[in-house]
């Protein structure tokens, strides 16, 4: 059982789309943020970006800025030797799973002239000019935008330079990890923030502890300015079928129930 204020705010179901993969890498965000958005930052990226591409097959005019300071080269070739091993192992024999093995090489093609990936790291603070850069600086001058966040923990240190950059924003997406001890900063958030929470969804990579909370929640929230939004929160049972799936496909599914419990 989460506390309540992790309840979403009502928007018409007839909004709401799935983009990127049905597992780990989609996410559910509002469709009417699509054409009005001019770029996606995406702040965490390991080697997974259907969620921006299929973005970018909607809004051709949109483009993605990635920050990732751990996707390197060494990475890449990790990356390969242990998955061509696995092919030499017939341990991957289906088609997607034999293209994968060459996925640097999509990377190669889809940050390549318009989308770009930095190796950079997103901070609070920069101790380090040439490898850290903060939310504010990767936003720079750009406006309307889709700002996502799966940096793995540090998320919480970048809460209020969300909401500094809030008329910039058409929506964030944010991974809140090791959620059983971080609740009163998502409360804080939550309750500081201009920011709507619109869809909730529980991360089964993560444990469920026997309060029922789950280790990772992911959550959208959309800028009430520029997409209205009802002030009433919703009546859903999440996950909702049809828009989320299990993140880990062989996981059992996590149920989402909302409670009252106080948050210290």
């Amino acid at each position: 059982m989460i506390p309540s204020f992790l309840k979403p705010y009502h928007t018409n179901f007839s909004n709401l789309i799935r983009l990127g993969r049905k597992y780990d890498g989609g996410y559910v965000i509002d469709k009417r943020v699509i054409n009005k958005t001019n770029i996606i930052i995406t702040c965490g990226l390991e080697a997974e970006w259907s969620f921006e591409k299929e973005f970018q097959k909607l809004n051709r005019d949109c483009k993605i800025l990635a920050f990732d300071h751990t996707v390197d080269k060494s990475f890449w070739i990790n990356r390969f030797v242990k998955d061509f091993i696995s092919l030499l192992l017939l341990k991957k024999i289906k088609f997607y799973q034999i293209f994968d093995v060459f996925k640097y090489l999509e990377y190669l093609s889809f940050f390549g002239e318009k989308n770009k990936h930095y190796l950079k790291k997103i901070v609070s603070k920069k101790k380090d000019k040439n490898n850290q850069i903060t939310i504010t600086e990767a936003i720079g001058d750009n406006k309307d935008i889709v700002l996502k966040i799966d940096i793995e923990g540090d998320e919480y240190k970048v809460l209020k330079e969300v909401d500094r950059n809030f008329d910039r924003l058409n929506l964030v997406i944010i991974e809140f990890h090791d959620l059983q001890k971080n609740l009163k900063k998502i409360k804080n958030f939550i309750k500081k923030t201009k920011l709507k929470n619109i869809h909730i969804n529980a991360n089964n990579y993560g444990m469920v502890d026997l309060n029922g909370i789950p280790q990772v929640i992911e959550m959208t929230l959309i800028n009430p300015k520029k997409f209205k939004v009802k002030n009433s929160k919703t009546k859903r049972n999440y996950p909702i079928k049809g828009l989320d799936f299990k993140n880990r496909k062989r996981g059992p599914d996590i149920k989402i129930i909302f409670g009252n419990k106080k948050i210290k």
